[in-house]
């Protein structure tokens, strides 16, 4: 008929129930104490707002580590980085790695870069890792490393070259020279075609990480066209090494995309229906960050590419500055600018080395039905890693590697 009398109660009116001392309360009972004893001690001064503000700078340190990242605009991965061959041959052993039979390599060992890349590349905004990293490549079955190539480098002229610059306050901005010289012919790389098919391959986002961009220019063949981000700090000395190592140089204009403004290319981008003035100033003030460049190339751009009017006005000044356009594939069919020249592929959409590698398989196979074909890449390390490879045999398969500025047209 009775109801048991509850241990402890925190109802107001009802008295708090402690076991006599020495008495060893049931186990049923054990919970209900302790939480008794937890809001007593809760309702002391200062245990309460001091552990609401202890949890809340946890949570905050959580977030902050998980989600956080101060170099989330860096173009790098963050993956495990292998210490040496044991480890790695460990860990494969352990994990059952599935590439087994494909060759493994080092970027140290190829002197490439030092926050680099894995098959595994999730994240192209992740932050840059120092260390060694692993990236497996597929199409030998030896296992083992792969030494530095060496190029015979023939250095380009030093920009600017006379006659070829117009001095403003904002920078230097191209011109055609007195004598019909352009940028486009005076600054690209010298080639001359043997009769083989010819692929170019065209690595763009340099700039935004300084040692990948360094030692991009060092390794990757002089025959590579490497494009450069305008934002970057110093450009003019990243355009003179690249030239001085032999290599064609682009500069990205950023261009407005679909899904714009959720995806804001940056400051001075080319916006789609934009008055005539502004968007001459904002292509302006991309030419005048260096000089050097044979062409120029779009970041993004799926929606201003479809306003007639902007994309004419677009390519109309570069044709008057004698400055050559060469596009990721958005803009195919798109007349004007001094050369013209569309990429067939871009390499590296899928993020991995095996889907790369069927990229440039592709290339392979346009270039010797058409004659040639040019495809473009982002400076992920994977992807650079990969190009060096891919370079490596293009003389076996009967191809020849040329730079980007020899599939332009008038």
């Amino acid at each position: 008929m009775f109801a048991k009398p509850k241990p402890s109660s925190d109802l107001p009116g009802r008295p708090r129930f402690d076991p006599p001392r020495g008495a060893r309360p049931h186990m049923r009972e054990l919970p209900k104490i302790w939480a008794g004893r937890i809001v007593e001690t809760f309702k002391k001064p200062y245990v309460a707002p001091v552990s609401a503000l202890a949890v809340f700078a946890i949570a905050a340190f959580a977030f902050l580590n998980l989600a956080g990242d101060p170099d989330a605009a860096s173009p790098s991965v963050r993956i495990n980085l292998a210490k040496d061959k044991a480890q790695v041959a460990s860990a494969h052993a352990a994990t059952g790695d599935s590439q087994a039979g494909m060759q493994s390599f080092t970027l140290d060992s190829l002197g490439l870069f030092g926050d680099a890349s894995a098959d595994t590349f999730t994240d192209p905004d992740a932050s840059p890792v120092q260390g060694t990293a692993v990236i497996t490549l597929p199409g030998d079955d030896a296992a083992g490393t792969m030494p530095a190539p060496k190029f015979t480098v023939s250095p380009l002229p030093p920009a600017p070259i006379a006659g070829l610059t117009q001095t403003t306050d904002n920078g230097p901005l191209p011109i055609i020279a007195p004598n019909g010289q352009t940028p486009a012919s005076a600054y690209a790389r010298p080639f001359k075609g043997d009769g083989r098919p010819m692929v170019a391959l065209v690595v763009g986002g340099l700039g935004l990480n300084p040692a990948t961009t360094k030692q991009a220019i060092e390794q990757l063949p002089p025959q590579v066209t490497l494009s450069f981000v305008p934002y970057v700090s110093g450009l003019q000395g990243w355009i003179d090494q690249a030239r001085a190592a032999g290599h064609e140089v682009m500069i990205e204009v950023p261009m407005q995309p679909t899904n714009y403004p959720d995806n804001d290319p940056g400051p001075q981008t080319l916006l789609a229906n934009a008055r005539t003035d502004d968007l001459i100033g904002h292509l302006n003030w991309a030419l005048s960050r260096a000089s050097g460049y044979f062409a120029v190339s779009n970041y993004q751009g799926g929606a201003f590419f479809k306003d007639k009017a902007g994309t004419t006005v677009f390519l109309q000044n570069l044709k008057n500055r004698g400055v050559s356009f060469i596009d990721d594939g958005q803009a195919r069919g798109l007349a004007g600018a001094w050369g013209r020249a569309s990429a067939d592929r871009i390499i590296d959409n899928q993020i991995n080395s095996t889907a790369i590698f069927a990229q440039l398989g592709g290339l392979e196979a346009t270039a010797k039905s058409r004659g040639s074909a040019l495809g473009t890449g982002f400076a992920y390390p994977v992807t650079l890693a990969v190009a060096l490879k891919w370079t490596q045999g293009l003389d076996a398969k009967g191809i020849q590697l040329a730079p980007a500025s020899a599939m332009t047209h008038q």
